[in-house]
């Protein structure tokens, strides 16, 4: 199981020099992969090429680019421009955000989002794979093909937990990016169903790509506590919501791996024998320690 790392999107002046120097830290003390969620602040895309180029030897990925605001092809030429600037170290996920934010947000019908993201795939997939893009859907046409450098080695990975999107993440995508989703729930729902789609489909194994909030430290109950704080918002959301539930976990701290050395590194072996290919740290709590124990896994 690789591990990465959770980049926390650096906040005032001088922003994409501090992300840099988080991405060659991460790169020189061996982390597999760096990551970077795309909100309402730096585009992730945008933010990876300029701060990531340059860097060797680490993967760059965005957890996740949102769907909607992006027609597939457009966002399959952004991607591979960024590949190509990164020299083939970009993991391009993806996702369809949340009900409140593409609704109330952009404005965009949520209507039968599991149909939105094969027919998102159908045109996108082609694409960053150096082929041709002809589909017309019930919510998506293209007929397009793409010159843009860099097609043919950059994965596609989908935020999937419902069913249908598991289906999806192994059918027609490399794997899927996880995030509040505890080892039980991966390993009864998500490694079989997506293991199973890709299996079906005539696939390689997929990548399954699991992000949890990390803090080593002896004081579980603060660490905890500060956790309920800070990802309030993901019990709320139905999708992470749903998760917890499966999980049997009352909120997002519940699923958050917290400890000393030994308990964390307990916890972090069960996504492994989860069927976990990825684990990327999300660190809180302030604690350098967190950070040196990760190091010790690599």
């Amino acid at each position: 199981m690789r591990i990465g790392l959770l980049l926390s999107e650096p906040k005032g002046p001088g922003e994409l020099g501090e992300l840099r120097e988080r991405i060659v830290r991460a790169a020189e003390e061996g982390f597999s992969s760096a990551w970077m969620s795309n909100i309402f602040g730096l585009d992730a895309l945008t933010a990876l090429a300029v701060a990531g180029g340059g860097v060797p030897g680490i993967e760059l990925g965005t957890a996740v680019v949102p769907t909607y605001p992006r027609h597939p092809a457009a966002l399959a030429q952004q991607a591979l421009t960024v590949n190509a600037a990164l020299d083939g170290r970009l993991a391009l996920g993806i996702g369809l955000s949340h009900q409140v934010v593409i609704e109330g947000v952009y404005g965009y019908s949520f209507d039968k989002p599991a149909r939105h993201m094969r027919e998102y795939l159908s045109v996108l997939v082609p694409l960053v794979r150096g082929e041709q893009a002809d589909f017309e859907g019930e919510t998506l046409k293209a007929h397009i093909g793409l010159t843009t450098p860099g097609a043919g080695d950059m994965p596609v990975l989908i935020a999937a937990l419902a069913p249908r999107m598991l289906k999806l993440a192994g059918e027609l995508a490399d794997g899927t990016v996880l995030w509040m989703t505890g080892p039980r729930t991966v390993a009864e729902h998500v490694t079989p169903a997506v293991t199973e789609a890709a299996r079906a489909a005539g696939r390689p194994a997929p990548r399954i790509v699991c992000t949890l909030p990390v803090c080593v430290t002896d004081d579980v109950e603060a660490a905890r506590a500060l956790a309920a704080e800070v990802f309030a918002i993901y019990g709320e959301l139905p999708s992470y919501r749903a998760m917890l539930d499966r999980e049997g976990a009352a909120g997002p701290a519940d699923v958050a791996i917290v400890g000393d050395e030994e308990t964390v590194s307990a916890q972090i072996e069960s996504l492994a024998l989860a069927g976990v290919t990825d684990f990327v740290a999300a660190g809180f709590g302030g604690s350098g320690r967190t950070r040196e124990f990760l190091r010790t896994l690599l």
